[in-house]
Formats: structure tokens, C-alpha cells, sequence
């Protein structure tokens, strides 16, 4: 077999691994977020000041909110259960260390301080852990694009051929589902709707550099005879396509339809598109081909994956789009953050049982179809890890009150409610403290270019690829490589937002 051959036999034929596997790695992002806002607090307790130095900042939040991904995917995937343990354990530990300083400063009971944190006001005008979940789920797929071709990343992580649950087969869904969150839709006022057609017409617009990307992609997959796994997506189509057709769907149906009924929409989709597989050839066709032996003749038979898995694709971003419009009401308290908390514990559960009614009434979760029981999969796990975040959030604003100034970016910032006097207790922090300087933070970096972040990780991924062979590469090797390949990658992204450069010109 010819190198290129290798290469595609080693990420096909794979079944995924179980649910339970999954949603223990989702856990680990909110944590390494938490450890580092409480290693940030700790150093202002300890200094009397935020780590003000781009160089350790920028090494801080590598090692912290980076480097734990790279290990729990490669040599620690065999105690990944442990993990968040460890995790949790050192966190409570940090957290124990600040309320004990806290004591000795002012004697406050701590149901006070609890009571006075659940009246705290949060700035209503962000809502971090929508940006938090968007960038982890760039930086999850930039790791994994490139550690699947290494023997170290568990083949269980890798995408299912045709029914399975794997790690990447998620990270699909969560792009969709992380763009369907920020989406003009979601983000347009009231008040500021514009014509429907003008509107049409700028998001035809807004997505021609995917529409280019995977032009791009294919010349250059097609020209140097990159290895591809063709059962993924097609012949020539990608998942730059597949975004922008989404995309594009999407605003031309919620032009059409009102918008906070998206739900109603995506259900009856993804249920007619799983009702067409059921009952019709379709899936035969799909997973067959048209003469039921893998032929690729014509357009449609030779993409027949990426085209007809647009049904399920837009089904799921239409039901993002309603979470997004959810998440985007107006909360400005931690009381009404931990109530739209149960919010997503009770849509978690009916996500649940639609998952496993699915599996059991019709087939297992296929994201090569993109059936209804893969939508839900990536919805419920979507929420989950988005809840994760949150969750981390608000522990990240009980420990700034307790700190007392301590502050820690691209997390929530507390507000003095108007009209309310300062306690003896827990002070909310003054409007006043979000003029200072914004801390350096990695996670901002990536954030405002994330297209860029994407694009960079595949042409390095590429790159690695022609010039080593992964599949032999011993794990100290791939480790060093996997590293330097991330590092350098949000090396540029940093240099970028330090210089205050926005690599968007559409």
C-alpha cells in the first residue's frame, strides 16, 4: 500500500466510542477554564495585581487551557474518567485557599456570602461562555484534525464510518451548532429588522470565503493527492461547503419563517428527513451508493454524503438558532443565570429520551447520514458542554467576590446594581473596573480570528502530514509535534490581537 493509502485505512472503518466517554472529555474545557481564572485570582491575592506580561500570560493560558486537551486525547485517553476528577480535586483546593484569605480579612458567615452572590448583577451584554464554547470547539477540532493521523490518538475518538459516536463526529456538529449561536438572526434587535430580500442578499455575501476555502481545499487536496477519507463528505464536496450551504438555508427558511418558532421547524425536518430514510431508498443510497456497491458516478452519487447530510445539518442549526435566542435574553443576575441553568438540565433530559427513543424505534446515530438521532446527539451534547461553561462562569464570579478586585478575562464582570448600597459582605465590583486595560487572554485572541485559527490549522495540518509519518511517530515525538503545532498556531493568533489585527475583510 502506497503511503496514501495508509494513511486512509488508518481513520476508516471505525465505530466511535460510548456517550458516557464523551460527555467525561466535555468536562475537562470548563475545568481547565476554571483552574486558570482561579490560578489568575490566586496570583492577584498573592501580588496585589493581575499578571499583567503577555509572554507568561500567553504561556499560562497555553499550559492551563490547551496542553491538558492534548494530553487527554493522546498518552491520558486510557484514564480519561480520572481526569476530571484531578481536575475538580485542584480546583477545590485553589477555591479553598481563597476562602480561607477571605476569612481572615472579614468575618462574613458564608451563607451571607452565598446570598449576596446569588443578587450579584452580571453585565447583561455578554454572555462569555458563548464565546468560551465557540473557541474551545475551534481549538478541539484544530487538536484533533492533526492528532488523528497519529498512532497515540485512540482510533474510538476518531469518526465512525457509518453509525457511531466519535469524538470528531461531534466536533462537526458543534461547529454548526456554535455558528447557529452568533448568527445575524440571532443577534439582530427587535427593533433594527431590516428588509427580508437585503438581508438575503448580505448573507449570500458573508459566506463566499467558505464557499472559496473549499474551493481551496479542493485543488489543493485533489493536486497533491492528499489522502482523503472519501466516505466522510464525497469526491469533491467538504465541510466548508457544507457551512455555507447551511448557512445560506438557514436565513433564506427564518426569512420565511418566524424565527422563535425555529424549534418547530428543525424538528419537522430532521423528522421528515429520518422518515425519508426509514421508508424510502434514500439511506441505501447514501451508504451504497446508486447501484448499491459504493459506485461514484455523477455529482449527486459521488458527494451523495455531504449534499443529502445538509438536511440534518440545517435541522440541527435551526434548533441552535433557538438556543441561541434563549441564551440571549435578558438576565443581568446570577439568580436568573442559575434558574436558565435548570432551563438546560430539563432540555438536556428531553434530548435524552429523544436520543434513546430514536436509537431504539429506528437506527443508531449515523453522522454520515446526519439522521435524527445524530441531531440530537449533538444538540444534547452541545448544551452539556455549554452548561459546563456557564457553570464554570458563575464559580469564576463567586471566587472574584470573594477575592474583592481580583478580575479574570473573557468572564463575566460584576455590576454595581443601581440604586444599592455596598454590603459589609461580598462587594459587587464598581462599572468603573471594566475601563482598565483588558488582561491578555488567549481565548480573545482566537476568538477574533477564528476563521483564520481554522484556516491555519489545516494548512499546518496538511504540511505535518507531507513532511512526517505520523503513523510510526513514537509518543514523545507526536506529543512535541502536536505542541509546537498548536503552540505556534495560537502564537499567530495572539501577535495578532496584541497588535489589534481582525483578519476579516467580509
Amino acid at each position: 500500500m502506497s503511503q496514501k493509502q495508509l494513511k486512509e485505512a488508518f481513520i476508516s472503518n471505525l465505530n466511535g466510542t460510548s456517550l458516557l466517554e464523551i460527555s467525561a472529555g466535555l468536562s475537562l474545557p470548563p475545568l481547565c477554564l476554571l483552574c486558570r481564572g482561579l490560578l489568575l485570582i490566586l496570583h492577584y491575592l498573592h501580588y496585589g495585581k493581575p499578571v499583567s506580561s503577555r509572554k507568561y500570560s500567553l504561556l499560562l493560558d497555553f499550559l492551563v487551557l490547551v496542553s491538558p486537551l492534548l494530553f487527554s486525547c493522546t498518552v491520558l485517553s486510557p484514564i480519561i474518567f480520572f481526569i476530571p476528577f484531578i481536575l475538580t480535586a485542584f480546583c477545590a483546593g485553589m477555591f479553598s485557599k481563597i476562602y480561607s484569605q477571605r476569612k481572615r480579612e472579614a468575618r462574613v458567615p458564608f451563607g451571607q456570602i452565598v446570598k449576596e452572590f446569588q443578587e450579584a448583577c452580571l453585565d447583561p451584554e455578554c454572555i462569555p461562555a458563548i464565546t468560551v464554547f465557540r473557541v474551545y470547539v475551534n481549538v478541539l477540532t484544530s487538536i484533533s484534525i492533526l492528532a488523528v493521523d497519529f498512532p497515540q490518538y485512540p482510533r474510538r475518538y476518531a469518526k465512525a464510518e457509518t453509525y457511531g459516536t466519535g469524538v470528531m463526529d461531534l466536533g462537526v456538529g458543534a461547529f454548526i451548532f456554535g455558528n447557529a449561536l452568533v448568527c445575524p438572526e440571532v443577534r439582530q434587535k427587535p427593533h433594527t429588522a431590516q428588509p427580508r430580500f437585503s438581508h438575503l442578499a448580505r448573507q449570500v455575501f458573508s459566506v463566499w470565503p467558505l464557499v472559496s476555502l473549499g474551493v481551496g481545499r479542493l485543488l489543493a487536496v485533489k493536486s497533491i493527492e492528499y489522502h482523503e477519507h472519501t466516505s466522510e463528505y464525497g469526491v469533491h464536496w467538504n465541510f466548508f461547503f457544507t457551512l455555507a450551504s447551511v448557512r445560506l438555508a438557514a436565513s433564506l427558511l427564518l426569512a420565511v419563517f418566524p424565527k422563535h418558532k425555529a424549534w418547530l421547524l428543525a424538528l419537522a425536518l430532521a423528522g421528515l428527513y429520518q422518515l425519508l430514510l426509514n421508508t424510502t431508498s434514500l439511506k441505501t443510497f447514501i451508504l451504497h451508493g446508486s447501484d448499491g456497491r459504493g459506485s461514484r458516478l455523477g455529482f449527486l452519487d459521488a458527494n451523495r454524503e455531504g449534499l443529502l447530510s445538509l438536511f440534518g445539518y440545517l435541522a440541527i442549526y435551526l434548533a441552535s438558532v433557538q438556543a441561541g435566542l434563549w441564551l440571549l435574553r435578558r438576565r443581568s443576575s446570577v439568580r436568573s443565570w442559575l434558574e436558565a441553568l435548570g432551563g438546560l438540565a430539563l432540555a438536556l433530559l428531553l434530548l435524552a429520551l429523544l436520543l434513546q427513543l430514536c436509537q431504539a424505534c429506528t437506527e443508531p446515530v449515523s453522522r454520515r447520514v446526519a439522521n435524527l438521532p445524530f441531531c440530537a446527539w449533538v444538540l444534547a451534547h452541545c448544551l452539556l458542554l455549554l452548561g459546563f461553561f456557564v457553570l464554570a462562569d458563575l464559580a469564576l464570579v463567586f471566587a472574584e467576590l470573594l477575592a474583592q478586585g481580583a478580575s479574570v478575562p473573557c468572564c463575566w464582570k460584576v455590576v454595581q446594581p443601581p440604586g444599592r448600597r455596598k454590603k459589609r459582605g461580598v462587594e459587587a465590583v464598581q462599572v468603573g473596573r471594566q475601563e482598565k486595560p483588558s488582561q491578555p487572554c488567549l481565548i480573545s485572541a482566537i476568538n477574533k480570528n477564528q476563521l483564520l485559527f481554522f484556516l491555519l490549522a489545516n494548512v499546518m495540518t496538511g504540511a505535518v502530514n507531507i513532511l512526517i509519518d505520523t503513523i510510526h511517530s513514537e509518543a514523545a515525538f507526536t506529543l512535541c509535534i502536536l505542541h509546537l503545532y498548536m503552540f505556534l498556531n495560537c502564537l499567530i493568533m495572539y501577535l495578532l490581537h496584541a497588535r489589534n489585527i481582525v483578519l476579516k475583510f467580509w
